[in-house]
Formats: C-alpha cells, structure tokens, sequence
C-alpha cells in the first residue's frame, strides 16, 4: 500500500472498510455502484488527461519553485490595494487555524457564537469608522460593493423617483478605475443610465437617484463634497461614497458629511495583497435602507434563557426567499478576511490605528516636500497618502527604468505623470529610496529628509468625532491577550476539526494543511494584482495550468477565474451568454428558464443579469417535468437565453434525461448554463460538457477544497464552450478575457487570486485517479448513509435504481405530525451529540440535506448515523408518551454547560440524556455556548454593533 499518495490522506475509509460499505450499499464493487447512480449515456469515455499525481512534499517544491517566479517589489501603486502588516497573533490564531477557517456559514447561531462575535466587532468597528450606524458582516470587494449600493438605492427609489422613471446614477470619473467598469456591467442590464464625468461639473436633476464618489480620490486628492452633497439632497439623489478605511481613522467621516452609503476594503487592516484577493469588502448605510442592505448582518438577540446571543439578522438566505424578488445575488461573503480585519483592529484599537494612520500620512508628506525640492510638482491639493506627481521634463520611462532596478512599483498615469501611494510598510529608508530614484532622474542629489510629523489635511476635513471606544477594541492589545481572546472566540464555533458538517450543497470536505501553507508565503501572499507582468510569472503559470486543468474536468473549451464567489459566478456566466446572443442580434432573448428546485442564486443572478425567470416544475420524483420544460421552451422558443440547471439536481439525483433536457434548450435557441455547487458528484465520471451545458461556474470552495472560513472566502470561476470564449470578462488595467470580452464582474483581474493555490494544489496532488477516487466515494458515503439510515428515516428522492449521488433529502415532515418535532428541532439535538446540523430545509420544506463528502471516514459516518438513530429513538419516546410533548430533549435543545452545572434541573428527563446522550461524547464534548436563539426577537429589534463602553461600565458596577 502505497501510504505516501495525498489521495490516501484526502479520502476518508480506509481499504478494510471498502467491502463491509460496499455489502451494506448492497454492490461489489465501486463500478457497480457508479453504474447504477449516474447515467451511461453520460459517463467519461476516457480517463482525465491530468499530470501525474503529486506527493504533498513534491507539491511544496513544485509550488516553491513556481513562487521563485514572482518577484516581490516594494509597491506604491495604490488603486485600493496596498502592502500591509499582518500581526503575528492574527496570522497563526486566525489564517493559518482550521478552528477558524473550516468552519461554516453562521446558520446555527447557537454553535457559532464566536464567529458572530468577531463579525459583530467588524461591524461595530466599519460603523464607526464611516459615521453610519448599520454595517454588513463583509462583501466580496470594493467595486462589487458600489455596484451593490447602485442597486440599492435603485431598487428602493422613492415613489415619487419611481413614477418619474428617474434611472440616472452619477459616477465621478475620479473613481477607482475597477469601481466605474464593475459598476459599467451591473446598471446595463438593470437598464440604468450611468452619467460619468466630474463632480464639480455634473447637474443633477430629478433624473438622478443615486451617485457615486470617492474619498479620497483615485489619484489621491481629497475632495470637499459639501456643495455636492447640498445638490443632491435639493433632488433626493442617495450618494454612496467609496472611502480608505484607513484615512477615515483621520478624515471625516462620509456618513457625517452627508452620503447614505459608504463602502470600501478592508484590505489595509492587516489583509495580505493576494494578487487581488481576498479581502473584505465593508458596506456601511442609514437606518432607512436595513432592510435593502446586500448581504448578512450579525445582530444580537436573546436565548431561550433570556441571555444575550448572537445571530444573522434580517439578510439571512435572503435570496433563497425571495428568489427573482431579491435584491441581491449575494451568498458568499468574506467571513474570514472580516474577522481578521477585526482582530486587527481590536489587536491595535483606536490609538493604534490612529498612529498607524498618521504614521502613513507622515511619510507621505515627507516624501511630498523631497520631491518638491527636486524641483517636481505635486499635484494634490489636500492628500492622504498618494500624490501625483508632474514629472515636467522628465519622462516617465527615466523613472521606471530607476525604479524596477530598485525593485520598486510606482503607478504611471501618464507619460510625464505618476502615483505614489504609501502605506503601513513605509519607513524613512523607503522615503530615501524613492527620492533617489526620481533625484537621478535629474542627475540631481537626493535631498536628505526627516520625518515631517505634520498633517497637510484642512481642518474642514479633519475628523473631529471618537471611534471605536467599546470594550472590545480597548483591552486585547498585548499579545497574550489577544491570543487568548481569539482562543475564546474560537472555542464557541464548531469546527471541521471537532466533527463532520454533512452540509448538502456545500461539500465540506477536508481541507488539507498542505494546500493552506504557501498563502502565507511572502512570494505568493505580497503581489499587487496590478504588478507588471513580469513580476508575476509564477502566478500567470499557475492560473494558466489551473485553467487547463479546470477545462479538462469540465470538457469545457475556456475559463475565467475572474468571479470570486458562486454567485458572481453565476451572474458573469450569465452575462457572457447575454453577450454571446447579442452579438448574434438576438438581443430579445431574456427568458431564464429555472427549476423550481435550483438554488435561490440562480433566479436572483438572472434577474441582476437582465432577464425574466419563467419557473419550471418538478414531477413527484423531484426531477425536472421535461413535458413542462419543453413547453415553456417552445412557449418562449423566440426569446428564450438561458436554462439554468443544477446537475446532479438539488435533489441530489442524477436525472436520466439531461442530454434531452439540454437538446431541448438549444432545439429552442437557448444555452445551457450549469450550476456547478454539485460537481463533487462529477470530476472524472461526467463532466457538464458531457451533459451538454455551454457554461458552468465552479464553486472552488465547495469542490475543489477552498475552506469556507465561516462564510467566506469563495472563488467562482466560469468554464465555456468554445463558441462563448470570446465572451469571457475582461479588466480596465490588466489584460484578462476572450477577444470580446463583457466588462469585469470582480475588482481583480483574478479574483481572489491568491487562495487559487489551493485548489491547484487539490487537483495536482490528487491527479486523474485521485479525482475520481474522491468522486466514487463522496458517492458510496452518501450511499452508505442512506442505507443505514433506512428505516429510520426516508430519503425523499433517488434515482430508478434507489441511488442517490454524493447528497441525499431525507424527509422529516412525518415527525411533526407523528410527534409534533419539527425539522429544527432535530437540527438543534445534533448539537447535543456534537454535530453541526445539515442543510435545513432547502431545497424542500421540513427536511435536511445531507452530504458526507469523501473526506470522512466510516468511524465519523457511524457516529453520526448512531446519532441520527438516536434522535430518531427519542422522537419515537415523545410519540409514545414517555417524552412530554413540549419539555423534551429535541424541544430543549441544544443543552449548555450551564444548565448542566446549575443546582437545578427541572426537566422531566436527566442531565446524562441532555448533554451525554452517547458514550462517544465523554471523549470530545462540545458544548454550545447559547441556548436555542430567539430569530423573531433579533429582527423585531435589530442591534448590528457592539454596546458603548457605558454599557460595560454599568455592568462592572
């Protein structure tokens, strides 16, 4: 036995636990199962033309070598991006922690306090940063949340606004570059009319509903919006501002000087460059747009107890609710990069972030006055830390050549123009350098500089107001406690490394050390996405292959790694087919045909991308109603763009007429666009080219390994069929995309490029017979499962042959009516017995959806099914009377240590049957930290931030 594969790491039974699943799923071998679960007509003929499967220690050399190819300059180019410091604490406690980042989204706010907490910080400390009092728990980036605060105050103009059919946005040409092309690709569709130009210029008018500006501008200068602002509210335009968090820890804040949005990136709060990502985007906004905000908001609520909990409020899966009536396509978000950039600033607290601000301005003045005694022009009036700079005679190519030789990256806007953004990395000796640089230029003498500690903001721009004074950003500010804090904080989430989360639909498989240890690599981990691209060869070489890869597993003919999350996905494979009809003049084909099964993404992306939803049926078995796709696609055959389908389906069933399905659609003058959340079910068996799609996004985080991290981060690239490549989204400043490409759907070129390491690392270290193995397993585990669970529990759909694909729907409804338990008390039990419930009620109504993945092994598999058996026992206990009705252990749960330990126990049942109902749980208990939360309580009254230190004051007294 080869023991030394990563496939023998990855995949969870072992070879002695093969044949015993096997007998049990009622198959001898693998194959026979395959065969019976996936239909013949679309099974790979040939194996996947993949290079041979890496050890991990080979990975790491290759993945070194390949990092050797990138080239760290010292960067000052800016545009939303800059070079930061990550605090040790942070780094080991939080990125580099699967307590951390394997965790799921927070939808089990009891088991989840920890992760609700840190959001609750990062909200509080947005909030107060951009003087508006509700934030969101992090978007994907800065351009996506523009384009978001565009939609939102479109989608909620007045009524007066809306009778006039005001549909003109304003954008200041001083914008970001990647803000006005994101915000380019989401009005069109919408059928905004964007109006670009200069702010000191423009008249608004009735016809406006929104603008957008930014703070500072993209080359540095500081506006004062006053006048502006005054214009806006005479016509009741909604102004968003896009601000640097961390010049508002000196400026102004937006929300005092009048804007009704505020969004940014968090980046600068310790978040590596990352080649573009991930970072944490922040959205800021006013108590009339709560219930519009894109997005999660964490807000506090009560337990049953009364205790103070945590939980997300109001945005909750607020797509899958209202599907095509969303008002955003947003699910993943970017947990984990928001809980960093929290932890950094609880870790340095207002006066830390306030040197740290004016330590960068400081700099940035300095550097202003050497170059000014050079004899350079300074262009920016008021600045915070970039400056443009006039090079008079001088051309820029002088300055290049100097800089490169230096290892330095300046932004060259011009040909006698250049940017200079300085940030937290920034010393005296950097300031030297970059003066040399342009002093030779001159063949001048460098003039010798001191730290100026002066400040060049006007008073009228000076923040006057305090920030951040809670309890939690004024405590935790030696390193000891900040390690313990954060230990705390974890101890309340249950993790991927405590027990298995079955997550239908969100395959939360291993997340393997290996792939996570190069982002930290400084070489990967410190590239501007905006570097030239001779500094980045080794990450060029890396997308390049992963592209290949990628297209391979799909049968697909081109990718883009572009759209950094599922749902953007979603929505720039939708755009490239939108273009793909246009450019054949089919410009009428806006007719989305979606399942009524899809995922709530699906109906939201296609009404962002400009189309109408026409839903089609399930039949009884849970699969499409072919008869009434086919009428609807005949029905709408003139207009019809798009069907969108999930395969295997929601259900969690390969349906045997999908080849029919797609012929249908394309029969029609449609294409088909696959989502791809299920493709764990797929890699090496079938493919969405095989089944006939045209385009299909991959959830990097669901198959190919990305964590989670507790709700982000996610990429979401897109492959295509050959006849759609030329379609593929472009960028502003880096060459990306097909020969005619739709405008960006992402801030980056690629996304967040830098956890793209991971999933490389996943398919090279796996390789062709890696990626099938894991294939054929997450399907005998999702079988095994049933098999066991049969009896006990039915599961509502499988295929002809009683087989379900790597995911099952078992339904619970009987319970309620047998014993009055309903779905969510099962869901809440599991936590008692260790275990983070599956997918609730989606995409059916009072069941669960369970997905093993092939990372568990049959010792988790069994514990978990001798869980659910157990459930199952105390529901019958209930039925038969032996349980009260209401006062029970399902109805109770989940059971915390303090009620375990408190002098009184009055439930008619013991504390043994609460908290230990199995032996298994003396060895590793879990302990949810709240009883069952109180959902209705938090909305009624919404509180998004963290209590005033008063608050704390009180309580100490």
């Amino acid at each position: 036995m080869n023991t030394d594969t990563f496939a023998y790491r990855h995949i969870g039974p072992r070879e002695e636990d093969l044949l015993e699943m096997l007998k049990v799923v009622g198959v001898k071998n693998l194959e026979e199962l395959i065969s019976q679960t996936i239909p013949d007509d679309i099974r790979l003929e040939e194996d996947l033309n993949l290079s041979t499967a890496m050890t991990e220690n080979e990975f790491l050399n290759h993945i070194r070598d390949l990092a050797r190819k990138n080239k760290v300059f010292k960067s000052y180019i800016g545009l939303g991006y800059h070079p930061t410091i990550l605090p040790g604490v942070i780094q080991r406690n939080i990125l580099e922690n699967p307590g951390w980042y394997t965790a799921y989204t927070p939808y089990q706010a009891e088991i989840a306090q920890g992760r609700l907490e840190a959001l609750l910080n990062y909200q509080t400390m947005i909030s107060d940063l951009t003087g508006l009092p509700i934030a969101n728990a992090s978007l994907l980036d800065e351009a996506t949340a523009a384009a978001e605060a565009m939609s939102m105050f479109y989608g909620a103009r007045s009524r007066d606004k809306k009778k006039a059919g005001a549909s003109k946005f304003f954008v200041s040409i001083h914008c970001l570059h990647q803000n006005i092309e994101l915000i380019k690709t989401r009005s069109e569709p919408l059928g905004i009319e964007l109006v670009i130009g200069d702010h000191r210029e423009v008249n608004l008018s009735d016809d406006y509903f929104g603008a957008l500006l930014q703070y500072p501008a993209a080359d540095g200068e500081i506006f004062e919006y006053d006048a502006f602002m005054a214009d806006a509210e005479k016509f009741d335009v909604q102004v968003a501002v896009a601000a640097d968090i961390m010049s508002l820890v000196l400026l102004s804040p937006p929300g005092e000087l009048g804007a009704k949005a505020v969004v940014g990136t968090t980046q600068r709060f310790g978040i590596p460059l990352g080649f573009g990502g991930p970072h944490a985007a922040y959205f800021a906004t006013t108590e009339d747009y709560k219930r519009f905000i894109p997005g999660r908001i964490i807000g506090q609520t009560v337990d049953r107890d009364g205790n103070k909990a945590l939980r997300m409020a109001l945005q909750t899966r607020e797509q899958h609710i209202k599907r095509d009536k969303a008002t955003s396509n947003i699910c993943t978000a970017q947990v984990l990069l928001a809980v960093m950039a929290g932890a950094y600033g609880a870790y340095h607290g207002p006066k830390g972030l306030k040197h740290i601000a004016q330590k960068i301005h400081f700099h940035t003045v300095s550097l202003s006055e050497g170059l000014n005694r050079l004899g350079y022009t300074q262009v920016n009036q008021n600045f915070y830390d970039t400056l443009r700079i006039e090079l008079g005679q001088v051309d820029k190519e002088e300055i290049r050549s100097r800089a490169i030789a230096r290892e330095v990256n300046l932004r060259y806007i011009s040909a006698h123009e250049v940017g200079i953004s300085i940030n937290e990395t920034t010393n005296m000796e950097a300031i030297e350098e970059i003066l040399e640089i342009f002093a030779e230029a001159k063949e001048a003498t460098a003039p010798k500089i001191k730290l100026l500690e002066v400040s060049v903001i006007p008073e009228s721009l000076k923040r006057t107001s305090s920030f951040m004074e809670q309890s939690v950003f004024n405590r935790y500010h030696s390193e000891t406690e900040m390690m313990r804090y954060l230990k705390a904080l974890e101890r309340k989430d249950l993790s991927l490394n405590h027990s298995m989360i079955s997550l239908g639909s969100c395959t939360m498989k291993l997340n393997a050390a290996t792939e996570m240890l190069p982002l930290s690599w400084p070489l990967w981990a410190n590239i501007h996405p905006f570097a030239p691209t001779n500094q980045t060869l080794g990450y060029r070489e890396l997308i390049t292959n992963l592209e290949r890869d990628l297209a391979e597993i799909t049968g697909f003919h081109s990718m883009s790694m572009q759209p950094n999350s599922g749902a953007q996905g979603e929505y720039a494979g939708l755009m490239v087919i939108r273009a793909y009809h246009q450019s054949r003049g089919d410009s009428q084909r806006d007719i989305a045909l979606i399942p009524s099964s899809a995922h709530g993404t699906n109906p939201a992306s296609a009404v962002m991308a400009g189309m109408k939803v026409v839903v089609v049926k399930s039949d009884e078995a849970g699969k499409i109603d072919v008869e009434d796709l086919r009428a609807k696609a005949e029905k709408h055959s003139a207009n019809l763009a798009a069907l969108m389908i999930t395969y295997p389906s929601t259900h969690g069933v390969f349906e045997e007429r999908v080849r029919e399905i797609t012929q249908i659609i394309h029969d029609n003058g449609g294409q088909v666009y696959m989502d791809g959340a299920n493709m764990n079910a797929q890699v090496g068996l079938t493919s969405p080219g095989a089944i006939g799609a045209d385009v299909c996004h991959l959830n990097l985080h669901k198959t190919f390994a990305i964590p989670h991290g507790g709700g982000g981060p996610g990429m979401g690239p897109i492959g295509v069929a050959e006849h759609l490549a030329s379609f593929l989204p472009g960028h502003p400043l880096v060459k990306t995309g097909g020969k005619n490409p739709i405008s960006p759907v992402s801030a980056a070129p690629y996304g967040s490029g830098l956890i793209l390491l991971i999933s490389y690392g996943y398919i090279k270290m796996l390789g062709m017979r890696g990626l099938k193995a894991s294939t054929e397993y997450a399907i005998l585990n999702a079988n095994y499962l049933k098999e066991r669970l049969h009896g006990a529990y039915e599961v509502l759909y499988s295929n002809e042959n009683n087989r379900v694909a790597h995911e099952m729907i078992i339904d619970c409804r009987p319970f309620k009516k047998d014993s009055g338990i309903e779905v969510t008390d099962i869901a809440k039990r599991l936590m008692d017995y260790g275990y983070h419930a599956p997918t609730v009620s989606f995409p059916v109504a009072g069941t669960v959806m369970i997905e093993p993945t092939e990372s568990e092994s049959k010792q988790e598999l069994d514990r978990f099914i001798e869980a659910m058996l157990s459930i199952r026992h105390e529901m019958a206990e209930v039925h038969n009377g032996n349980f009260d009705a209401e006062n029970n252990p399902l109805k109770n749960a989940p059971h915390t240590m303090q009620q375990l330990t408190a002098d009184h126990w009055n439930f008619p049942y013991d504390r043994k049957t609460a908290a230990f109902p199995l032996d298994y749980l003396y060895q590793n208990k879990f302990w949810p930290s709240v009883r069952r939360v109180d959902d209705a309580y938090g909305d009624r009254n919404l509180i998004c931030t963290c209590e005033p230190i008063e608050s704390y004051m009180e309580e100490e007294a």
